[in-house]
């Protein structure tokens, strides 16, 4: 999974087609557990491009995003956003897979 570089990079991406951001920490003792699994997850969804965006270095835009907990996911398609699961609760592979299946892009 390929790392957010800057804001305008973000806003790039956004406007692109099907991204999914995830947001998480490296202190962030969910976001490591789920860490394992993201690759198949990536490869599955081959049609998504997948970014890690470090929350503590991109806090801004989390406050922005309304991202307050970790790990969590935020989908755009073509500048609108499409989906969210946002929570501070640790998640399975069979939510995430969920979540990207309700996708409407």
């Amino acid at each position: 999974m390929q790392k957010l570089q800057s804001i305008e990079e973000y806003k790039q991406l956004v406007s692109g087609d099907r991204t999914i951001f995830m947001f998480s920490a490296d202190w962030c003792p969910d976001c490591r557990v789920i860490e394992p699994i993201l690759p198949e997850i990536e490869e599955q969804n081959s049609t998504y491009t997948f970014i890690y965006v470090d929350r503590d270095e991109y806090i801004d835009l989390c406050a922005e995003l309304n991202v307050f907990g970790i790990p969590s996911f935020v989908a755009y398609h073509q500048g609108e956003e499409i989906g969210r699961f946002v929570s501070k609760d640790r998640k399975t592979q069979e939510q995430i897979q969920q979540f990207i299946d309700s996708l409407k892009a």
